[in-house]
């Protein structure tokens, strides 16, 4: 259920200000939202990080975990199915892979006639944090045909929420070809800010969480109502699912 690098980037940091007045607080939680603090830190006492002194984590998580993500895709998909030649990277423009390779096209064009830049734009050329490709295949030959798309957001805010589902958005709308999966994995503690990405049309395909099982039981023993509500409604339409499941969901689709 738990990814297995969550503790490598969840723990306590120093705060000098903070809702609940703590010396210490999760490096997941908002500052300004005492239920966010309660509940990420009963992930950290789930997990069983060790209270009361600073945590030897990355001071920002944010990278760490899109290259987490990218090892740990790398070393799961060939195990789970090696029948398929598994492409993992990060950072790598989907105008490289089979779907998208004809807006090199419409970007040549774009870039030659100022008028196209102002009423086209530019907000195709997107790079995701961690793609998933597919090589050799005997259909589509190459460039490799991308299989899923990975944004890595460490926690939830809705300027990254506009960005992901703007993001997504384009890459339905400009594809040649099958959808890949379009997902995010988050350590975000508050189930409303959850819900804000999880719902929606289907930009986003599900959330992956890292340490699902562990907020699973902080929502329960230490949540409000309404994140309770939040976490039931995302958790009982599979929209919020366990990052361990996110390889496996890979291979068998």
């Amino acid at each position: 259920m738990t990814a297995y690098f969550a503790k490598q980037l969840l723990g306590w940091k120093a705060s000098r200000k903070n809702k609940l007045g703590w010396s210490l607080v999760p490096n997941s939680a908002d500052v300004d939202s005492a239920e966010s603090l309660r509940l990420a830190a009963g992930v950290l006492d789930a997990l069983g990080v060790m209270s009361g002194v600073p945590s030897k984590v990355p001071a920002s998580p944010g990278s760490p975990l899109e290259q987490c993500v990218e090892t740990d895709l790398k070393h799961e998909l060939p195990r789970l199915d090696v029948g398929r030649h598994w492409e993992v990277r990060n950072g790598a423009l989907i105008t490289e892979f089979a779907q998208y390779t004809h807006l090199k096209a419409v970007d040549a064009l774009v870039q030659e006639n100022p008028e196209l830049r102002i009423t086209i734009g530019r907000d195709y050329l997107i790079r995701p944090d961690v793609t998933v490709a597919l090589q050799d295949l005997d259909v589509l030959g190459s460039p490799s045909f991308l299989h899923a798309a990975v944004s890595c957001k460490w926690t939830i805010r809705s300027d990254r929420v506009q960005n992901i589902r703007h993001e997504y958005s384009q890459m339905t709308r400009h594809r040649r070809g099958r959808q890949p999966h379009l997902v995010a994995v988050t350590a975000e503690p508050l189930p409303s800010r959850l819900a804000s990405i999880a719902r929606g049309t289907g930009e986003v395909d599900a959330v992956y969480h890292i340490t699902y099982e562990q907020l699973d039981k902080a929502v329960s023993n230490i949540a409000n109502e309404d994140q309770k509500a939040a976490w039931k409604e995302c958790v009982g339409q599979h929209r919020i699912l366990p990052y361990s499941t996110l390889a496996k969901t890979l291979a068998r689709w």
